[in-house]
């Protein structure tokens, strides 16, 4: 066999080696391809939900109104909980008032634990309950490849086949099902479906749609334009071009603008993140929260005159609570970030902001401590002369 036909034998193998491997992968990965361990368990429609690793098999019984549903979570522990939820509101586009059903294994008994509960606010620890649709039976299993699936059968409010539904997961503590994380594809996890036609549409972080996503994006530009930018390079015009003589008043006039235009903008931030905070009922990021506050109240100085008597206390609190200002926006900064679950090149790309401003700081510092240095053997050489 001549070397190209041994190659073509091996480049044959490999191809059929990817095919026999991948197929399995393939399979399990094809929501219509699943099979169930309980042959009763048969659907003829199927959805691959776009987050949390999630799927929906489901059959539409027009006769009677009604839907056999099986919702499947893959990748999760016997610690874990999962939800699948319908929300009867026509405008429900929200968590609250939807009804979910709920699985998880009973850590005393190891069994796994189906039930229904309703969901009237964000601080809801999944009690169980009635909902307010049938729910005719109801059933859970934990397989050995860890996926937790509910199996229920749910006679659908008159009139409709189309509903907002929300699926989520988290953590058990006790038989206690703990509250979901609030950032990341837990508040992407809800969608509109439409049982008889099998067509769904995403409605984005916790169903708000994409209006809700945009305020989160303006908030945080607006946020690192002025906490995380104009507010390290008003306080190095103040600390730097005061250095020379003929930059007075102008380094003035610099840092007030930067100063002023930051904390500007940063009351629009703030705004929106206010309307992002009463769009969210519930979700509460407290440190994120917390330190932004902590950001206006520090901000606000009141500049006494040059020759007032308490001048000197003021120019000492304003240095340290500028640089404490400072600290605090960039580590607010990088919590927005986690809590916006964004994209890494905007990380990377503050990230590159802030070593450029360090390194203009090193510089800048630098030739700062050249130009004390210089003028200070001159005055002592001037000094010495006049001696």
């Amino acid at each position: 066999m001549d070397k190209f036909s041994k190659t073509c034998s091996v480049l044959h193998f490999l191809l059929i080696t990817c095919c026999l491997f991948g197929s399995p992968s393939q399979a399990q990965n094809n929501c219509s391809g699943y099979t169930f361990s309980d042959i009763k368990y048969s659907y003829t429609t199927c959805q691959q939900l776009p987050v949390l690793n999630s799927f929906l098999h489901w059959n539409y019984h027009q006769s009677n109104h009604t839907i056999d549903i099986a919702y499947r979570h893959t990748g999760v522990t016997p610690s874990g909980w999962i939800v699948w939820a319908l929300n009867p509101a026509r405008s429900g586009l929200s968590m609250i008032g939807s009804q979910s059903l709920v699985a998880f294994v009973n850590s005393t008994t190891g069994s796994i634990h189906p039930y229904t509960s309703p969901i009237s606010d964000y601080d809801t620890t999944l009690q169980p309950g009635p909902l307010s649709f049938p729910v005719p039976s109801i059933a859970a299993e934990f397989t050995t490849d860890n996926q937790m699936i509910i199996y229920a059968t749910i006679q659908l409010p008159a009139g409709r086949t189309s509903f907002t539904h929300v699926w989520q997961n988290g953590v058990v503590s006790g038989n206690t099902p703990q509250r979901h994380r609030t950032t990341g594809d837990n508040m992407r996890s809800s969608a509109t479906i439409d049982f008889s036609t099998g067509t769904t549409s995403n409605t984005g972080a916790a169903g708000t749609g994409g209006s809700r996503q945009r305020n989160r994006n303006v908030h945080g530009v607006l946020n690192v334009v002025s906490w995380g930018i104009l507010m390290p390079v008003g306080a190095m015009a103040a600390r730097y071009l005061k250095l020379f003589k003929s930059a007075n008043p102008t380094w003035f006039y610099i840092h007030v603008a930067c100063q002023s235009s930051a904390y500007i903008i940063g009351v629009s931030g703030w705004a929106t993140g206010i309307k992002l905070g009463t769009d969210s009922r519930g979700v509460q990021q407290t440190t994120h929260r917390n330190i932004g506050i902590t950001l206006y109240v520090l901000a606000l100085l009141l500049r006494p005159k040059p020759d007032h008597k308490y001048r000197l206390y003021w120019n000492m609190y304003h240095h340290v609570t500028g640089y404490c200002v400072l600290i605090l926006s960039i580590v607010n900064i990088f919590e927005g970030f986690e809590i916006l679950d964004t994209e890494k090149k905007w990380e990377t790309t503050y990230i590159g902001v802030l070593i450029f401003l360090g390194v203009t700081f090193l510089v800048l510092q630098a030739f700062t401590w050249f130009v004390f240095i210089k003028r200070k053997v001159v005055g002592h050489i001037i000094t010495r002369a006049y001696i």
